[in-house]
This record gives C-alpha cells, structure tokens and sequence, in this order.
C-alpha cells in the first residue's frame, strides 16, 4: 500500500481507457474459467462486496478468477483496454475502493496443500487461515494466522501478518518460501528469496500494489496446543487492569503473545444482555507452554481483583480463534494505529477516557504486546522482508464502526450522515494517538483501515509504514514493477490516481453499452496454461 502512495510522484498514472469494443470483453469470457462480470449482471453487487461495507468497489469489469490463468488474462485485458486494476479476496482491509477499472475477485482460488514432512502449506490467493488452521490440525502444526478465521491469507501476510503466536515465531511474512506472482505486464512470476531477492523480500511487509500474487507457500511450527482464552474486567477496574498489563508484559516470556482491549459498548438491542452499554477490559493471552506455567504467568493479573469472566484454558490450536472473538459479520469500520516504543499508564488512561463511553461514537481500543521473534529480521531461510518498525514494543490500535454506512451505530456520530460521521471518526482517531506521540515511531500497514489515501495527510501515513530509506526502496521497485501504476488500489495509495485531474477514475466507463454476450467456451484452444 505504501509504495502505491510514494509512486505517484515517480509517474503518471495510467491513461484513462476509451469504451472498449463487445468484441474484447467477449475474449475475455472466451479464456476465462470463473465468471466475467460487469454492471447490471446478475451476481455483479455480491462480487464486489466484501467484509469491509465502508467502501466496495464499483468496477466496469470484474473477474471472478478461478486460477492464475484467469488472472493472467485479466490483467493482459486490462492492460489492452488502459484500465486499472484491483483484487479482493475477503476484503477485510479493504480502504481504496474502484471507481471503473477491472476488479479480480480471488475467493475462487481456495486450495490449500500442507505438506507436513516439510512442514509447509502452499495456499491459493482466495484461501482465509481458517482453512489453513483445519488443514495443519492434523499434523499437529500450526500457520502464524491471525486472530480471525475468516481473513485472507495473502494481503494478511504481505501487510507482515501480526498473529496469534507473533511473540514466539515472529511475523506471518518470516515464513514465507515462495510466492506465485503475476506482475502488471501479465507475466507470471515464481518469486523466492534465491531468484529475486529484491522482489521477494519487498513483497514480504511492503508487497501490496506490486502484483497480484496466485499462491504462497509458507512455513507451519510445531503447535498443537496452547493455553489461553480471556481474562474480562469490569469497567470500575479498568485502570488497574491496564496499569497492571503494562507492568506485566515486561516480564513475561517470548513464548506468551497477548493484548488489551478496551471496549466501551453501546446500549443497542442487538448487543447480548451481559455487554450491552458496559464498559470492558479484556486481557487476550496466547502462551505456547504448559498450562501449569501458564497459571503462574497470569497470576498478576488475577491478582488486579474479580473478573467479569475468566476463559484461559488449555485447548487444540484449532481453537485459536477463540481467543479474540472477532466479529464475522460484514460491517464498516474505519481504523488508525501507532507503533510505539514504549508507553506508560498516564498516556494509556488518557487514551482509554477519549475513547470510552463519553466518547462522540463507538471506539475499540486495543494494545498488542509485540517484540519477541517479531523483533528479529529475516526468516527461516534468512531472508529479509520489508517489515517495518521490527523494534517497537507495543501496537496501539483504534477501530469504530461507521454508522450510516451500514446498518446502525452509536454516540452522537449515529444521528449524522456518513462522511460527517467518518470525520468524526478520523478526529476521534487523532486525537487519541496524539496522546501517545513522545512514544511513536510508526503504523502498521496491517492496522489500517479506512480510506486513509484520500485524507490530507496521506503522503505521512504511507511514510509512517517505513523508515525513509526503506520507503524510498520500495517506491523504486514499485516504479521499476509496475510503472504505468496498473495496481494503484491499496490503502493509502489510491490518492495518486485520485488527485490527478486526468485520471478520475478512469471515466468514461468501459462498456456502456455491452451487449450480449457468448456463453463461456469450454474448447481447450481457449483454456489457460494449468488448466486441467
């Protein structure tokens, strides 16, 4: 993402495409397997939608690619008809939505091979970790997922991946072997750190916007097991409870990943009895050793007093995800992060009272506990992705639903309409990490959501990903990969296409009047080259 938002001022973005003939688009049904879609067709509003309901692109064309061969063509057409070009898999970090262009929706490709003898999995771009957690299971293996089953595997893990057992194995993007990509001039590409390491190592930590990745393989640890779960307390503790976890991660074990969160929930009918209009400290812990240890490691914690709840316990790493509890339904939300070196319970307070229950609309706050393995450059292999801030101690992040934007809200921000309520938001956002900036070295790409690449400041958030030298790298083999700025659709990077008068966005729209078109061929002269 970052390296879309530097290139723009190393090109121009690409030129606006001209209607395109029936003719083109009926070829491009012709050497596809999965659906080609454009507006008016039935199934053209479910493929664009994706988990994040802020923003959903509203592309001319979209894809629905089955394999590489399908993306292949896609970008090839794309490239003949002048169009831009986005992807979406889940569309959980989606912030840079398509306004025309051609839109590849990867969900299709969802194979997943583990091979446990090597202690490896190969997954195909639409594949989520749920799907990789099942199919380690059994081997008694485990991926660096996050903490919700339903999120992609690729962007999750080209953003860095900061996951469930992040503290002990570092990020998802360290375990990375090869990936699968095919690049702006419809090429594909099998990317190691032996073939290419420039090119691999960007794509691990700084890899949206260079291409579109097919398949990735990447590293499984030896994890069956775990102790953790949740430990939730009331919001008459919650100062004590976040003044006691600061204390408390500087004493634990590379071994024990864990989180605060900080939730104010609103007085909605919808919300379960139990959290309706409370307030909540949940305590989120990952530990790889036993649960004997594992008791001992929480004890000062317990010690803050009585809990709301208390879930820490053994269980099958499949369970995992049980840990956080993220939701699973579709929703919009807008969110900002600071990667800090360090913070103190002053600033935490602070930040826990702008955010709280007298806050103008409904703010997550959540602190992970970082450093450990994640601190450490360079993967099993030994190569270097482009991670950045390896050396911060804390991730401070803020999440709010947007209310107007989809379905009902909370706090003053429900009553207004949706662009007032995302510059609340946004001003909600500022202020809270402006009380954390002597400690604030950078974001996390990962962490960001929302349309930050159209905000006034979006040339410091895409720095903010990288130090200046790295920024600087990757905006060179951004220009160097991808020159004409085909995959310009990524936070903070949209707002090189967006602020240039010539190209917004890629008007007039591709086909106004398409016409019938033929049924897909099945003859094998139009198949791509791995097709069966």
């Amino acid at each position: 993402m970052e390296i879309n938002d530097l290139a723009r001022t190393h090109h121009a973005p690409a030129t606006p495409a001209t209607p395109a003939a029936p003719t083109a688009l009926a070829e491009l049904v012709r050497q596809t397997r999965g659906p080609v879609l454009v507006p008016g067709d039935e199934g053209y509003d479910a493929e664009r939608s994706g988990f994040q309901r802020a923003y959903r692109h509203r592309p001319d064309v979209i894809v629905g690619a089955e394999c590489a061969g399908d993306v292949v063509a896609a970008v090839r057409f794309a490239r003949a008809q002048g169009l831009p070009v986005a992807v979406q898999a889940t569309g959980h970090g989606l912030s840079a939505a398509t306004d025309g262009g051609l839109l590849i929706s990867t969900r299709r490709m969802a194979g997943v091979r583990v091979d446990a003898a090597a202690r490896t999995a190969r997954a195909e771009a639409g594949v989520v970790w749920g799907q990789v957690v099942e199919a380690a299971a059994p081997y008694g293996l485990a991926p660096l997922n996050g903490s919700s089953p339903g999120v992609g595997v690729i962007s999750y893990t080209l953003g860095g991946g900061v996951g469930v057992l992040a503290r002990t194995y570092g990020f998802a993007a360290d375990q990375v072997r090869s990936v699968d990509l095919v690049t702006a001039d419809a090429r594909q590409w099998h990317v190691t750190a032996d073939s290419d390491p420039e090119l691999f190592g960007a794509l691990l930590g700084g890899g949206h916007g260079l291409g579109v990745v097919t398949a990735m393989e990447f590293g499984l640890v030896p994890v069956a097991r775990l102790y953790g779960g949740q430990l939730v307390f009331g919001g008459e503790r919650i100062d004590a409870a976040s003044a006691a976890y600061l204390d408390w991660t500087a004493t634990v074990p590379d071994e024990l990943t864990s989180s605060l969160a900080l939730i104010a929930y609103p007085d909605l009918p919808q919300l379960p009895e139990p959290l309706r209009g409370r307030c909540l400290a949940q305590i989120r812990i990952a530990y790889t050793g036993s649960a004997e240890e594992g008791e001992r490691l929480v004890a000062p914690l317990r010690a803050v007093g009585p809990r709301v709840s208390d879930e820490l316990r053994e269980m099958p790493y499949a369970d995992s995800h049980t840990i956080h509890r993220d939701p699973s339904d579709p929703h919009a939300y807008d969110g900002d992060n600071a990667l800090l070196s360090g913070l103190d319970a002053a600033a935490l307070h602070r930040v826990a009272a702008l955010t709280g229950p007298h806050a103008p609309t409904m703010c997550v706050l959540q602190l992970n506990h970082l450093g450990g393995a994640m601190a450490k450059r360079g993967g099993p292999d030994g190569a270097a992705g482009s991670v950045g801030h390896r050396d911060a101690r804390f991730a401070l992040r803020l999440l709010s639903p947007l209310p107007g934007a989809d379905g009902p809200g909370s706090g003053a921000a429900a009553s207004e309409g949706p662009e007032a309520a995302l510059a609340t938001v946004r001003a909600l956002h500022a202020e809270a990490l402006a009380a954390v900036a002597p400690w604030r070295i950078g974001r996390s790409v990962n962490f960001l959501f929302g349309s930050h690449g159209e905000r006034p400041d979006a040339a410091e958030v895409a720095r903010s990903v990288h130090d200046a030298d790295e920024h600087r790298r990757l905006a060179g083999l951004k220009t160097h990969h991808d020159p004409e700025n085909v995959f310009r659709f990524h936070p903070s990077g949209a707002a090189a296409a967006d602020r240039s008068p010539a190209s917004r966005h890629h008007r007039p729209r591709l086909i106004a009047d398409h016409g019938p078109r033929p049924a897909p061929s099945t003859s094998a002269t139009h198949r791509p080259a791995d097709a069966p």
